[in-house]
C-alpha cells in the first residue's frame, strides 16, 4: 500500500507536466514568480546600500525573500485539505518550473533568425546577459541553444528534483534561490549584494546537474553517441565559469555533435553539425530527458514508500 501523500506527490508531479504543456506561463502580473521578480527588484539594487553593508544586506534579504515565497507553498501543502492539494498542487508545482516557456523563447530565436538578424538579437537578449549587438546568426542560435541546455537543470531538473525530495516547499526553495540568482549573481555592480545569491544557487545545482549529465549520457546511448557525450564533457566541462552548467552544455554539445561558443569566453563542442542542423536535436533531448526524470521521480517515490510501508509491518 502506497501512502496517499506519496500518491498526491507523485500525481502533483506528473499533473504540472501536462499543465505545463497546456497552458505554459500565463503573462500575467500576479504569476508568483512575477510577485517574486518584483520584490526581488525592490531591493535588489546596490545603490540602496553602502558597499560595506551590502553582503549583509545581500544575505539577510536571501534568506528573507526564501522564507515569504516557500511559506505559502509549505502551508498549502500541510494544510490544506487532500483534495484541495490534488487539485492546487499541479499548478503550485507547475509556476516552480517552465518546460514549455523555455522552448517557446528559444524556439522564438530561432524563428526571428527569418526576418533578419537585428530582430533576432532582440529576442535572445531576453534569454542570455551577454551582449548581443554584434552577434552574427551561428553565434545567436548559440546563445538560445546553450541558455536552453544550462535551463534544462536550472528551469526543469532542479526545482522537480527539490519536489521529489521536499514537496512544494522544496521546489519554492529552489525557485526563489534561481530566481535570486538570475537577477543578482552577477560580476559587475551586483556582485557584493548578490554574492549569497550565485553561491546558493550553485550549492542547490549541483547534485541536480550531475542528474541531467547521467540522463543525457543514457539518452545518448540509445542514439549512439554517449561515448561522445561522455569525451566532451571530461574536455570541455570546465570551460565555462561555475561548475554546474559547463558539464550539461558539453555533454548536449557531446550528444548532438554541436558546438556552443560564447566570443572570447569559451567553445564547447567539435561542432560536427551545425546548430541550424541539429537544433531540433537539442529540443528532442530536453524532451527526453525531463520525461525521464519524471518517470524515474515518481518511482522512485513510490518505491521508497512501498519499502518504508513495508518495513512497518
Amino acid at each position: 500500500m502506497v501512502p496517499p501523500e506519496v500518491g498526491l506527490a507523485a500525481f502533483a508531479l506528473f499533473a504540472a507536466l501536462v499543465v505545463d504543456r497546456v497552458i505554459g506561463d500565463p503573462h500575467s502580473n500576479y504569476h508568483p514568480v512575477a510577485l517574486l521578480g518584483r520584490f526581488i527588484g525592490w531591493w535588489g539594487k546596490p545603490a540602496l546600500y553602502s558597499e560595506r553593508v551590502q553582503r549583509g544586506a545581500g544575505v539577510f534579504c536571501w534568506v528573507m525573500t526564501v522564507f515569504l515565497f516557500t511559506l505559502p507553498f509549505f502551508l498549502f501543502a500541510h494544510f490544506a485539505p487532500w483534495w484541495l492539494v490534488l487539485c492546487g498542487a499541479p499548478f503550485l508545482l507547475k509556476c516552480c518550473f517552465a518546460w514549455r516557456s523555455l522552448e517557446e523563447h528559444t524556439c522564438a530565436v530561432v524563428s526571428a533568425l527569418e526576418s533578419g538578424v537585428t530582430s533576432a538579437r532582440e529576442q535572445v537578449k531576453m534569454l542570455v546577459s551577454r551582449d548581443t549587438a554584434e552577434l552574427d546568426p551561428v553565434h545567436i542560435r548559440s546563445a538560445a541553444y546553450e541558455s536552453m541546455t544550462e535551463n534544462l537543470t536550472d528551469s526543469i531538473i532542479s526545482p522537480l528534483f527539490y519536489f521529489s525530495i521536499f514537496g512544494l516547499a522544496g521546489a519554492a526553495f529552489f525557485r526563489a534561490v534561481n530566481t535570486m540568482d538570475a537577477m543578482l549573481g552577477y560580476r559587475d555592480e551586483r556582485i557584493r549584494l548578490g554574492w549569497c545569491s550565485a553561491r546558493m544557487d550553485d550549492i542547490l545545482n549541483f547534485i541536480p546537474a550531475r542528474i541531467t549529465v547521467l540522463f543525457l549520457l543514457v539518452y545518448f546511448m540509445f542514439r549512439g553517441t554517449a561515448r561522445r557525450a561522455w569525451q566532451v564533457m571530461r574536455r570541455d566541462g570546465k570551460k565555462r565559469p561555475g561548475f554546474n552548467g559547463g558539464i550539461v552544455m558539453a555533454a548536449m554539445a557531446g550528444g548532438c555533435g554541436i558546438r556552443f561558443e560564447k566570443p572570447g569566453v569559451y567553445t564547447i563542442g567539435n561542432g560536427e553539425c551545425s546548430l541550424k542542423e541539429a537544433g531540433a536535436d537539442v529540443l528532442r533531448a530536453v524532451r527526453a530527458v525531463t520525461l525521464m526524470f519524471a518517470i524515474f521521480g515518481c518511482s522512485t517515490l513510490i518505491l521508497l514508500a512501498w519499502l518504508i510501508n513495508s518495513t512497518c509491518i
